[in-house]
């Protein structure tokens, strides 16, 4: 038996996970998959101060208080970030790091970075303030590459804002992620996100680390789960 903590990325909740969860739970596995403050059913609590700070504390909070020792913690697309500094957090926690088609967070240094200056401006000129956050509103769902209109209308009705902050602040790490717990990269390659274009590349370079690539989009817990769940219980062999 394995323990998954699994990350949501932008806009999402722990709820995307349940295709994914479920097959890992009927294999035998114990499964998280919090949600970060302010988004999903947590959208309530939505507030300025919520940072990339917070969303490590999240990740570190279910680790602790559910007592949780060799987690497999895997990390979908933005949730790379939050992963990989909850793994700096608390390495003697983690068995086994995964990016899903992640971001990779180079130390002191912001989200945002990473991304085209193309879609860094248009995220940012589209923001808007809500319940006094500055957020990012919503992406159609279409754009991960899904077409599948009953998977996209159910995304559509539980996406919530993001916030900007989470993007904007540099994260604090004591090592660079090269130097933190094993790791996997699993790069989406079907075709490439170009959000994740910069991290898929590094971790190809990066000797150290397992790297693979699957025929899917971006969108591939959705779209693909028993792909996703299989490729998880693999590493964790």
């Amino acid at each position: 038996m394995n323990t998954y903590l699994l990350v949501h990325g932008l806009f999402l909740g722990g709820w995307c996970w349940a295709p994914v969860a479920k097959l890992l739970i009927a294999g035998g596995h114990r499964v998280f998959t919090p949600t970060q403050t302010g988004l999903g059913e947590r959208h309530h609590l939505l507030s300025p101060s919520i940072g990339m700070d917070t969303f490590i504390q999240d990740l570190v909070n279910v680790i602790e208080f559910e007592e949780l020792e060799q987690v497999i913690l895997v990390g979908h697309s933005f949730g790379g970030m939050a992963a990989a500094g909850t793994a700096d957090t608390l390495p003697e926690r983690i068995r086994h790091l995964v990016y899903l088609d992640g971001a990779i967070p180079k130390p002191g240094h912001a989200f945002i970075e990473q991304l085209p200056e193309n879609i860094r401006e248009k995220r940012l000129a589209e923001a808007k303030e809500i319940c006094g956050t500055r957020c990012f509103l919503p992406m159609d769902p279409a754009q991960l590459g899904i077409r599948d209109q009953e998977i996209l209308n159910w995304l559509r009705r539980h996406m919530t804002p993001h916030p900007v902050k989470t993007y904007l602040d540099p994260i604090q790490m004591k090592l660079p992620p090269e130097q933190g717990p094993a790791c996997t990269y699993i790069r989406c390659t079907k075709p490439h996100y170009s959000p994740s274009n910069k991290s898929g590349e590094r971790a190809k370079k990066n000797p150290g680390w397992h790297y693979r690539e699957i025929d899917v989009s971006h969108g591939c817990i959705f779209l693909t789960p028993h792909k996703i769940a299989r490729l998880l219980e693999d590493i964790s062999r």
